[in-house]
């Protein structure tokens, strides 16, 4: 991978575990089945990328730029989005493992999380508004002075939303999911 600027490339295979890679650039490339765990990807710029079968895990992406960016069927575990430059942010996520991840003052609305785990992952101060959450598991996931208006949680699970400290309007819920923004009361219902 030499070269500063890549465009159209496939990756495939790559073990780039634990090693640096920065100030690079890659536009429409395809990243599968690779092995960035505990990478450093600080000050790379990624446009209309795709990761497929990565594993990313506590990667590290002080002010890389990620726009355009569809994560499949990735391991992005403990990984800090909120290192990323805030400018041009936009990623979406299908069947991927985000436990432990950091979403801290993103702006990330429309974002997509289907099929996915975000175990206590961190959605501080985040802008979510009209973002999905397919079939997503949010336990212990932690949402405080976020903006998730139009929100789509009809088939997320396990989360606990305060409606007090998140801006919740025309946000979708599920009549199960409703116990979820109840669970600070802690109080049965049957």
């Amino acid at each position: 991978m030499e070269p500063i600027v890549h465009q159209h490339k496939l990756f495939e295979n790559l073990n780039y575990s634990g090693k640096a890679l920065k100030n690079r650039e890659f536009e429409k490339c395809h990243f599968k089945v690779c092995d960035f765990s505990g990478s450093d990807f600080s000050g790379n710029r990624f446009t209309d990328c795709t990761f497929t079968g990565c594993n990313m895990g506590l990667l590290k992406l002080n002010q890389a730029t990620m726009d355009g960016i569809f994560f499949k069927e990735c391991k992005l575990i403990g990984v800090n989005f909120n290192d990323c430059a805030d400018l041009l942010f936009s990623v979406r996520f299908e069947n991927c493992l985000l436990d432990y991840a950091s979403f801290v003052n993103k702006k990330m609305s429309k974002a997509s999380f289907r099929n996915s785990s975000l175990k206590s992952t961190i959605f501080s101060n985040a802008v979510l508004n009209k973002a999905l959450f397919d079939n997503t598991d949010l336990q212990g996931a932690v949402f405080n002075r976020t903006n998730l208006q139009e929100a789509n949680f009809i088939t997320a699970y396990n989360f606990a939303i305060d409606p007090e400290l998140n801006m919740i309007k025309k946000a979708k819920f599920s009549q199960q999911g409703v116990l979820g923004l109840l669970a600070k009361y802690d109080i049965q219902i049957e």
